[in-house]
């Protein structure tokens, strides 16, 4: 208690101090063990035939991923890290309070939609970026699993806007999505199973937090920086989350993030060290195509009241593509067992794929395969935005796994 007093005390100067990641800036909910919610967790779960199943199966699966790198099973803390651009999430995981936090897996998001940036409306088709945790466990998803995200949080709802700030943000499974953080259907499972594990255990409030990049990446900044230099009204918000990132690169800890008057993020009394961006080589590797983008950035829409549609709906697109993943199986490289090509693709105003660009991952002929296909696929019903069809660019990434 000593200690919640100590961190209340060292926020006076912020006129509005809300805590986030979980509440595991000041303290871990240890105490939240002898709750009848934590205690029974897993047990309500369970009632669910299919999560029964599930953690029967996914318990001895992960049991031996933490064996082999020498992981305790269950976590009691699990930590979330998703980075954007690069499509990936990150799972951290420590069994003590006071311990750092230990790598345990990293997973490929399947699909991303809108731009870097934080989440400001709805219908603007973003992702969100900032500070979050997991306030839902849905069993009966339309996702295959999903575990709901606590958007908007007091920053949102401070900055967004403030009539529709947007709402339903998930991390789930179906390779598919409309701005919440879709992953495998397999992926979900295990994800799900260690949450609930360290739910039932305690840790009422399991931090997810998401950035625009991995500031480790030279490519990745790159692109951020280059993101910024159109829309610079981000640029504070971003360097935000480049601190927050290095703190836990340095410390292995959640960072302690609070939100001020403004609805900044603020880390208060943490050492970051001096960031600067990395420098990246700026030539262009031999035998890349690379199209050109036949709309400018600054033309296709950031936000839309209604989103772009594949024939079919979601499920059609998921099929298309499985199928086209599938058929790139054929195109991995002697010796190659999996490959993630990340793609980004424009749906014009009248519903066709005009541009598809694989601008990570795969090789010279599978990109070409994938581009050529994408800018195939049947006409979708367009974005609209205020009764006007309007351009929009998507990301999607394929996954191609050999049997």
């Amino acid at each position: 208690m000593h200690h919640i007093f100590y961190c209340m005390k060292k926020m006076r100067f912020l006129s509005l101090a809300v805590w986030l990641i979980g509440f595991n800036l000041c303290f871990s909910p240890l105490h939240s063990q002898t709750s009848a919610y934590s205690v029974h967790f897993l047990d309500n779960q369970k009632t669910f035939p299919r999560i029964s199943e599930m953690m029967s199966r996914e318990d001895d699966t992960l049991r031996k991923q933490f064996q082999v790198k020498q992981l305790i099973w269950p976590a009691r803390f699990v930590y979330i890290r998703s980075f954007k651009y690069d499509s990936e999430l990150e799972v951290w995981v420590k069994n003590k309070p006071g311990e750092k936090y230990k790598y345990f897996k990293t997973y490929k998001i399947c699909a991303l939609a809108g731009s870097l940036g934080p989440k400001r409306m709805a219908g603007d088709y973003q992702v969100p970026e900032g500070f979050y945790y997991i306030n839902e466990f849905n069993p009966r998803s339309l996702y295959h699993l999903s575990l709901g995200l606590n958007y908007p949080n007091a920053s949102d709802r401070m900055l967004c806007d403030m009539s529709q700030p947007g709402g339903d943000i998930y991390i789930h499974g179906s390779c598919v999505t409309t701005g919440c953080i879709p992953i495998t259907d397999g992926q979900i499972e295990e994800l799900y199973v260690l949450a609930a594990h360290a739910k039932d255990m305690g840790q009422d409030f399991i931090p997810v937090h998401i950035f625009p990049v991995n500031f480790s990446n030279p490519r990745s900044v790159a692109y951020l920086n280059r993101f910024l230099i159109n829309f610079n009204e981000f640029v504070p918000f971003e360097k935000s989350m480049q601190n927050a990132f290095y703190y836990f690169e340095k410390n292995h800890q959640v960072p302690p993030v609070v939100v001020n008057a403004k609805g900044e993020y603020v880390l208060e009394d943490v050492a970051i060290p001096t960031i600067q961006s990395p420098k990246i080589e700026t030539k262009t590797a031999l035998g890349l195509h690379h199209p050109v983008q036949p709309i400018p950035e600054d033309e296709l829409a950031i936000s839309v009241d209604k989103l772009p549609l594949y024939p079919g709906g979601n499920p059609a697109f998921k099929l298309f593509i499985d199928k086209l993943s599938a058929d790139m199986i054929k195109e991995l490289e002697p010796g190659q067992r999996k490959a993630f090509v990340l793609m980004e693709y424009i749906i014009d105003e009248n519903g066709k794929a005009i541009y598809a660009n694989a601008i990570s991952g795969g090789n010279d002929k599978m990109n070409l395969k994938i581009e050529k296909a994408f800018t195939g696929m049947a006409l979708w019903s367009p974005a609209v935005r205020q009764g006007k069809n309007v351009p929009i660019k998507l990301k999607q990434t394929i996954m191609v796994e050999a049997p």
